[in-house]
């Protein structure tokens, strides 16, 4: 596995709900390379569950719509924006039970569309929930004129 540096910490206003170390309330993402996925291992927050003891579901799917942002980022070498998200929610993610596993990979895409298979994990090994995202994707020219995007070696060492 090979950690993957998140290259827009550094800039000013950056505040990213899913990946920005910096912002104490939001998830505080981090990424690992593994061959085709990309790799999230996360600790709940108490204070995003939903009723009882459970990760609340917005929360499980903003955690697979980040973590499919990346995949475009490392695998294709571009961003782009969420087009539609389908989501399956099948197991209850008990928030205090360890780290979960997010985890994504690209499954197809085309010039304007990617689409990523996404997991979510429980510490038992289970797969809770999954999804399949589709993302808009920009031209290496407008993800780095709009968007910041730094090009791929900017996220390896």
């Amino acid at each position: 596995m090979k950690k993957i540096k998140n290259p827009f910490a550094h800039i000013e206003g950056y505040n990213c709900f899913g990946c920005s170390p910096k912002n104490s309330l939001g998830l505080q993402m981090q990424f690992y390379e593994d061959g085709d996925w990309i790799i999230c291992e996360w600790e709940p927050k108490m204070h995003l569950t939903g009723y009882g003891n459970i990760l609340h579901g917005g929360i499980q799917t903003t955690l697979m719509d980040e973590i499919a942002s990346w995949v475009l980022y490392v695998k294709l070498e571009t961003s782009g924006v969420t087009s539609n998200i389908n989501v399956k929610f099948r197991k209850a993610v008990e928030a205090n039970k360890g780290k979960l596993k997010i985890r994504a990979k690209l499954t197809d895409h085309n010039r304007k569309l990617a689409t990523i298979y996404t997991e979510l994990i429980n510490a038992d090994g289970m797969v809770c929930t999954n999804a399949e995202v589709k993302y808009f994707i920009f031209s290496q020219v407008v993800a780095k004129e709009k968007f910041n995007y730094p090009g791929k070696d900017a996220f390896f060492e």
